[in-house]
């Protein structure tokens, strides 16, 4: 055990004595977390939340399309402008706007006719930029919307309803619809005709009678604590505190390379010490170095971004004593694997960036593919996040850190293995 300590000891004293290094260890995931907190911190607080850019061009200009425009311009959600078809195609083209709907002409009477009795449906062209294709289908969900309450509401109460439902009955006896939809439809098209009658400047009727059945309270959803609001500076921490525990542990191995070059670990083996002990001390010291980095970089984001562990302490105890240890390891296996440090260093970069990136780090892994989110569930780095996710701003019980804590533990078992069968002590 001596020998252990000593050897763990020496690592941290090596590590500590490059000043310079160990302040840049600290200061870069703590900016980087900070810089990708501030841009994905979520709609709480008095920030304004970011709108989808949306042009509209209103080649028809009768009433059910001018609703339809003004409900769009109404939505919070969506930053609207009304630039001609030229102006809006280039928009879209460049990247200003995400996605251009072209109302055109006749649109609003062939949309009632389709409403009243299944006529042809018109078409909205909808103009998007290919790299903007989720909001697409934002907006076609709130286009939607507006566009069913626009013509249902003239339909029943408006001028151009009123002419669409006179017309529908004119040609109702030569629609080739059977007799007895005939007659159910002439009925409903005369209640409208009264409705409609009743809705005028003598009637006493209500002047929306068709309108969206429903409104939408709008929930977020954290902790049990109902007065904590999302905070996604944690969440930012957490991902880039896995990603740079990982990069310090291809630091790891990279030093066991240089010292392997050296002939420094063929001497170690002539001591009195085992194979088993030599790597767990490396791993050891490893543990210690990237569970201090994730506790110094939390510290700070509690400090100035008000993160909180709103679940169980004992649990982010857990998921962060397992990540480093997972990343230690990491580092161990990369010493195994590895031939030369310069191209062990790219090949293990480029491993952690992807890691971090299908881990959800990065981005939310809800918008990669189908198939791509089923692979996530073998990449250690999505388990150390979701863990530390659901200790801090998720607010979640000790019990959800278990199940994160024991396949990060897997993966640490799994490289430790690997490690011990392929770890070479002299270059070959």
């Amino acid at each position: 055990m001596a020998a252990f300590v000593a050897l763990v000891r020496k690592d941290l004293q090596l590590f500590f004595g490059d000043r310079r290094a160990v302040i840049l260890s600290f200061a870069i995931p703590i900016a980087i977390a900070s810089f990708f907190g501030s841009i994905f911190r979520g709609s709480g607080g008095d920030s304004e939340p970011a709108k989808i850019p949306v042009a509209v061009v209103d080649q028809d200009g009768s009433a059910i399309s001018t609703a339809i425009v003004a409900g769009i311009q109404n939505d919070k959600n969506l930053a609207v402008s009304m630039p001609s078809l030229a102006e809006a195609r280039s928009s879209v083209q460049r990247g200003r706007t995400a996605v251009a709907a072209i109302i055109p002409p006749g649109f609003g009477a062939a949309a009632g006719r389709a409403f009243i009795a299944r006529g042809e449906r018109p078409q909205m062209e909808m103009l998007f930029d290919p790299s903007r294709a989720a909001e697409l289908g934002m907006v076609r969900g709130m286009l939607t919307g507006h566009v069913m309450e626009a013509v249902g509401r003239e339909v029943f109460n408006g001028s151009q309803g009123r002419d669409l439902v006179d017309e529908t009955l004119r040609t109702l006896d030569a629609s080739g619809m059977p007799a007895a939809q005939q007659e159910t439809l002439r009925n409903l098209l005369q209640a409208v005709q009264r409705l409609n009658q009743q809705a005028g400047p003598s009637g006493g009727a209500p002047a929306n009678v068709m309108t969206v059945p429903y409104t939408v309270k709008e929930s977020a959803v954290v902790s049990g604590n109902s007065n904590v609001k999302y905070n996604g500076y944690a969440h930012s921490f957490a991902g880039m505190g896995i990603q740079f525990l990982l990069f310090t542990a291809i630091e790891l191995g990279m030093g066991i390379l240089l010292e392997r070059e050296r002939g420094l670990w063929k001497r170690f083996r002539s001591a009195p010490l085992s194979r088993v002990m030599l790597l767990a001390a490396r791993g050891m010291s490893g543990t210690i170095l990237t569970l201090l980095m994730l506790v110094v970089s939390f510290a700070f984001a509690m400090v100035v971004f008000r993160v909180r562990i709103d679940g169980s302490v004992l649990g982010f105890a857990l998921v962060a004593i397992s990540c480093s240890i997972m990343a230690a390891t990491f580092g161990l296996l990369v010493s195994a694997l590895g031939k030369t440090p310069a191209a062990t260093r790219r090949v293990a970069t480029f491993a952690v960036l992807i890691m971090v990136m299908l881990g959800g780090a990065w981005v939310p892994s809800f918008i990669f593919p189908a198939w791509l989110q089923r692979i996530t569930v073998v990449i250690p780095a999505r388990w150390a996040v979701d863990g530390l996710d659901a200790m801090t701003w998720r607010g979640l019980p000790l019990d959800a850190a278990i199940m994160p804590t024991i396949v990060l533990l897997g993966f640490a078992a799994l490289f430790a293995a690997l490690t011990l069968s392929r770890f070479r002590w002299e270059e070959t």
